[in-house]
């Protein structure tokens, strides 16, 4: 019997009130598991901070996405701008977070190069043992409401194992969450929470990418 495909879903760029709630309330449905990549300035408020919580409380995990997410820390190397981006963030994510400190970088429309990470950005996250998770698929549910479904089935069709971004963000993939799980339904995928080692850059700190002198400005 050929292995079921394998998704990790992921939420960037949340949370969101009047999103993210519902994007839950859908997952919860699927008993889907997913990670959240949260904006540090989006924890500031007491609804984006709720919505935090509740999402860890129902087995989500709660990851860094940056504290601004405006613009690539590899595009803007000063030590103190990827501090502030990383640091502030994480402090605010504080008790929700993992034991293993999940950080996405700022991917500038899901390419993969060296506008991600600065050479400063890379130590404060070797000092501090962060796992710094990319991806292996990003539709564009935040700009192509047409197509996002039909290119993100493909891209799960396509491989093992992929780790899926979406927005938890207005005008992005809620609208057709519902419909993409059931794509996915079909094809009897089998939903993870973990990362596979291909998107991995560092690991609790340690550098396990091969990839990494091409993400580093």
């Amino acid at each position: 019997m050929k292995p079921a495909k394998r998704v990790t879903l992921t939420f960037d760029n949340g949370p969101t009130p009047g999103v993210t709630e519902r994007v839950l309330d859908i997952l919860s449905a699927g008993k889907i598991h997913s990670t959240f990549f949260v904006l540090g300035k989006n924890l500031e408020s007491p609804g984006g901070r709720k919505l935090a919580a509740r999402a860890h409380s129902q087995g989500h995990w709660i990851a860094n996405h940056s504290f601004t997410h405006s613009e690539p820390l590899g595009d803007r190397p000063d030590a103190e701008y990827a501090r502030r981006e990383i640091e502030d963030t994480q402090n605010l994510i504080g008790a929700l977070a993992r034991p293993e400190k999940f950080f996405r970088p700022m991917g500038g429309g899901g390419l993969i190069g060296p506008h991600l990470l600065s050479r400063a950005a890379l130590q404060l996250l070797q000092a501090g043992g962060y796992t710094c998770v990319l991806w292996s698929s990003v539709p564009g549910d935040w700009k192509d409401q047409d197509g996002w479904v039909e290119k993100a089935v493909a891209d799960v069709a396509a491989r093992d194992w992929t780790v899926v971004v979406l927005h938890d963000v207005p005008n992005a993939c809620l609208p057709r969450l519902p419909e993409f799980l059931d794509r996915l339904e079909s094809l009897q995928v089998e939903y993870r929470q973990d990362f596979p080692e291909d998107v991995l850059i560092t690991r609790r700190g340690e550098v396990v990418s091969p990839r990494i002198s091409q993400i580093i400005a």
